[in-house]
């Protein structure tokens, strides 16, 4: 049984039909469930891949393609993305493999694939090859695509203290007046997990483009204003002598 087949009957096997229909619904997806949360999804993954080991690259990246683009149901394409997120396949997560992403990026235009996409895989390569990639994700930053340009928001929400600010406000800069929600929520989110590492920097970026909406500017500063308070409201000082 190949790899997609094994993939399909396992998610069968697993399909809760009363649940499928709340997923579709919530996600408002064209595309059916089976009914498979994404804990299980993901064990289930998990499980398959290790029992039907990979050999190369260009295998991997067949088995991606034919997961994604054979799908019937929305598991399947979230079975695709972690065979593309897997740590065993971490090496070839190289800029070649840039075109494939940007195939499941465009294809997939919703929060729920390209989040894990840009938090997971693309983060994995920026980490390994951040001059190509940085590059790219500089050009993907005003593309006309929003999932492309969101992708290069997102893309270092587990940085940390390894976050690229040059490239982290280059790729909000491009989408700082855009109406589309789901830049502004990302611009946002992006900033918001950066200023738990510095919130100096995050102050700074807001205050230098007063155009950020209202949306990404609040959510920018919950985690720094909700500091300040916390520092403000503390426990009280113990009386002196």
């Amino acid at each position: 049984m190949t790899l997609r087949a094994s993939i399909v009957a396992a998610l069968r096997e697993a399909a809760n039909p009363a649940r499928a229909p709340q997923q579709q619904a919530y996600m408002k997806s064209a595309m059916p469930y089976f009914g498979v949360g994404v804990p299980e999804c993901r064990r289930i993954c998990r499980a398959v891949f290790r029992a039907h080991p990979l050999p190369d690259a260009g295998t991997w990246e067949a088995a991606i393609l034919d997961l994604w683009r054979g799908a019937a149901h929305r598991e399947e394409r979230y079975a695709a993305v972690e065979l593309l997120v897997f740590p065993r396949y971490a090496g070839w997560l190289e800029p070649a493999r840039l075109p494939l992403i940007e195939e499941l990026v465009v294809t997939g235009a919703w929060w729920d694939h390209v989040d894990a996409i840009a938090g997971k895989g693309v983060w994995a390569m920026l980490a390994a090859h951040p001059g190509p990639t940085a590059a790219a994700l500089r050009e993907w930053a005003g593309d006309d695509d929003i999932w492309k340009r969101r992708t290069a928001i997102l893309a270092q929400l587990r940085a940390k203290g390894a976050t690229d600010t040059g490239l982290l406000a280059d790729a909000i800069r491009p989408s700082i007046g855009h109406p589309e929600f789901f830049l502004r929520k990302g611009i946002g989110w992006a900033l918001r997990e950066y200023s738990k590492t510095d919130p100096d920097w995050v102050t700074a970026f807001v205050a230098a483009h007063p155009g950020l909406s209202d949306l990404s500017r609040r959510e920018a500063l919950r985690h720094v204003e909700r500091g300040r308070t916390v520092r403000t409201v503390g426990p009280p000082r113990p009386a002196g002598p």
